[in-house]
């Protein structure tokens, strides 16, 4: 099951709205960012964890080139983000420098969370950017995307990368308090929802209506991104960016804003969706011990216990993998093509670099990423 609240997550994705960070659409506002570093900081000093998804680069590259006003056209909108990148990252490397924490800027499009391999990059590098102790500052990468590319929102964006990286929690940050049964700017008597099911299947009613000038999305979007979150066992939080120390507090296990919650367990969701698929491109041989390793104590797919490869495929593909005997006992997710795999058959992981060059992973196929059949 899900977090049953944010005081019991170890990995969170903060996404902050335009308007929490850019004055109201004027530019950075430093004192803004200032306030979110510091309230990450305390946080990652607890021990959780943060994502940083923020927004603001166009409005920051407008204000940069002196235009009047937001463009509408394509090229300028893409010249201007490019400017205001620059920007914000700087600003928030300025911010969270006053804690001795590094920044990363990581620019996305929906090609790259689509594409496999690609999001087996992204999730790599943002895990050891984690790892590192490095807070990752994602936003969607302006400068390249065309309508087919988009992925419309930094709600949406947010939930990607919650489900990209396993967070256990997503927090959307806004200028609205949460989710109402109705809109409450229509309605005097709409009741505030304090927690609900991100299955629930009256959220989108509910969420009717738009949101600040500034921003792209209104509650709808946060609800599809909750509903999005979701899926992969995450729990989302939608609440107002305006309460004072408000990460901080949600990490404390506060209820404040809207806490839509998941029925689904992180890692059985991804492995009923192994499991649900019917065609693989391959598939890896492994011996007696790798067998045992897998079915009886759960461990990852070694190189050290693959014979034989079956098949051409990609890094990020699925595969089977079978015994000795041919039969199939677990399918999963590759690290490594299957030409990479036919030169590291047999070698022990510390081995990998002397005979690829590189290494990816130390496994071939990781725990979480593999199903076994019962």
């Amino acid at each position: 099951m899900t977090v049953q609240n944010l005081s019991q997550a170890k990995l969170v994705v903060v996404k902050v709205g335009s308007s929490l960070v850019t004055a109201e659409g004027r530019g950075i506002d430093q004192a803004a960012l200032n306030r979110w570093a510091t309230q990450i900081a305390e946080i990652k000093s607890r021990g959780t964890d943060v994502i940083f998804v923020s927004s603001g680069a166009i409005a920051e590259g407008v204000k940069r080139l002196g235009w009047p006003k937001r463009p509408v056209a394509i090229n300028e909108l893409q010249a201007a983000a490019a400017v205001g990148q620059m920007g914000i990252a700087q600003a928030y490397e300025y911010a969270f420098a006053y804690h001795q924490i590094h920044t990363a800027q990581i620019l996305l499009t929906h090609e790259d969370l689509s594409n496999r391999t690609r999001y087996l990059n992204a999730r790599s590098t943002l895990l050891t950017l984690l790892e590192k102790g490095i807070v990752p500052v994602i936003n969607e990468n302006d400068t390249v995307t065309t309508e087919e590319i988009k992925l419309g929102d930094n709600d949406t964006l947010g939930a990607l990368v919650t489900n990209l990286v396993d967070a256990d929690a997503l927090v959307i940050l806004t200028d609205q308090q949460g989710l109402y049964d109705s809109d409450p700017r229509k309605n005097p008597q709409a009741q505030f929802i304090r927690r609900i099911a991100a299955e629930h299947p009256d959220l989108e009613r509910m969420a009717g209506g738009a949101g600040s000038g500034v921003g792209t999305g209104g509650m709808y979007t946060k609800v599809l991104a909750a509903k999005r979150a979701a899926l992969s066992g995450a729990a989302t939080v939608v609440a107002s960016g305006r309460e004072p120390d408000v990460l901080v507090r949600l990490l404390e296990g506060e209820s404040i804003g809207t806490l839509f919650t998941s029925g689904h367990s992180r890692v059985a969701a991804r492995k009923q969706w192994l499991l649900g698929h019917v065609q693989m491109v391959g598939s890896l041989v492994v011996d007696d011990g790798a067998e045992k390793a897998l079915t009886a104590h759960h461990r990852s797919l070694l190189p050290v216990g693959c014979v034989r490869v079956n098949g051409h495929f990609h890094r990020g593909e699925l595969v089977a993998v079978l015994n000795t005997e041919g039969r199939e006992i677990a399918r999963g997710l590759v690290n490594y093509s299957s030409g990479e795999i036919g030169k590291i058959l047999k070698t022990p992981s510390e081995q990998i670099a002397a005979k690829l060059g590189y290494i990816n992973e130390e496994e071939l196929i990781h725990r979480d990423n593999m199903a076994l059949h019962r």
